[in-house]
């Protein structure tokens, strides 16, 4: 059942509350900024059993391509770490900050290989203005554009042709995502970048990828080792990517200009998914993806119960709620992805376009 929000009532001096204050207010008082240390206690302890179990799945079955279904599910296991890290990282697991920090540390860098410093900066951003042009990084056009951007001059005519398919080159290429998340946060933890090393970061990854590689080449040659290691990064970027894409991607795009409140901007950005518990656990709790914008100090577990404040409150003040399913999500991204593509196409390279245009 929906929680009633009411407004206060105005006094002469007190300023009108905006739309998010009253919704932040009704979602405080159903008690859904409140912690669930169990639900993490527990979480957390089964992820790190099933990977012991991983480990010593790994030494039992010796030098086999079998090892290569342990590789897969393994970055399946990353990938619930990931999430972890992520709900760490919005303090969502902790009410002390630093205790968050730490667990994010431990969750997303030593476990899963990700840099806190790496992720809180760019996802961060990303937050503050989702799908807003030269702020959101997560839509910076680099090997894709999620926006029309004008060709680079003396562009071959395989760059425009793959540009105008990156729709069905979008999920091919989330494969290798994982390699990137990995060389982006090694590249943020040694100061590759900014110049400011990170030492705690740098000493967990050093452990992490020492006991991983040590691992595998004390059981596995050479090459099935490289195998493993490749399956278990594919499997991993596919699975975040595949995780994180639905939830902007083919929504609005705003200009750097662009101004508009809080609640909208989080919101008409953001798409949910029409889900069952297994999606939520699946996904990581990201399905709920406007909750998660409007709130993201909420703990995980919450954003369900928090739709159902949300939600209606939304329809009741005109601001629109976009939901879907997960397949119907993914043909949204390729198309748009493929539209985007075809209209940074220089109109002179497209022989329809020619065809139509008057002769002189």
């Amino acid at each position: 059942m929906s929680t009633a929000i009411s407004r206060t009532r105005r006094t002469p001096t007190s300023r009108p509350p905006t739309d998010y204050s009253v919704l932040l207010k009704a979602v405080q008082q159903a008690g859904l900024m409140n912690r669930r240390y169990t639900y993490y206690a527990i979480k957390s302890s089964v992820l790190v059993t099933v990977v012991l179990i991983i480990g010593a799945g790994v030494v039992v079955l010796g030098n086999s391509w079998w090892q290569l279904l342990l590789a897969a599910l393994l970055g399946l296991v990353f990938g619930q770490f990931g999430f972890l890290g992520h709900d760490a990282a919005h303090r969502q697991i902790f009410v002390s900050g630093k205790a968050n920090h730490r667990a994010g540390l431990v969750l997303g860098t030593l476990v899963s290989g990700m840099s806190l410093a790496w992720w809180n900066g760019k996802h961060n951003k990303h937050h503050q203005a989702p799908n807003q042009i030269d702020k959101d990084p997560d839509i910076d056009p680099k090997v894709l554009h999620f926006y029309p951007v004008p060709p680079k001059p003396g562009r071959t005519r395989l760059a425009a042709f793959l540009r105008a398919q990156q729709g069905w080159l979008f999920f091919p290429l989330l494969t290798l995502e994982g390699v990137n998340l990995h060389i982006q946060s090694l590249i943020t933890s040694f100061g590759g970048r900014s110049g400011k090393r990170q030492p705690v970061e740098m000493s967990l990854l050093l452990l992490r990828w020492t006991a991983y590689l040590t691992l595998l080449l004390l059981v596995l040659d050479l090459g099935t080792a490289a195998a493993f290691l490749g399956v278990q990064l594919a499997v991993v970027g596919l699975y975040l990517g595949c995780t994180f894409a639905p939830n902007h991607k083919g929504m609005p795009v705003l200009a750097a200009d662009a101004r508009i409140d809080f609640l909208r901007r989080q919101v008409l950005m953001s798409r949910n998914i029409i889900s069952s518990r297994l999606t939520t656990f699946a996904m990581g709790g990201l399905n709920y993806q406007i909750e998660h914008h409007l709130f993201p100090s909420m703990p995980r577990p919450n954003l369900r119960r928090a739709q159902r404040i949300i939600k209606p409150f939304c329809l009741e003040n005109s601001v629109t709620y976009t939901e879907t399913t997960l397949l119907r999500s993914y043909g949204i991204v390729v198309r748009h992805l493929n539209k985007v593509g075809l209209a940074g196409r220089d109109p002179f390279d497209c022989p329809v376009v020619a065809t139509l245009r008057p002769r002189v």
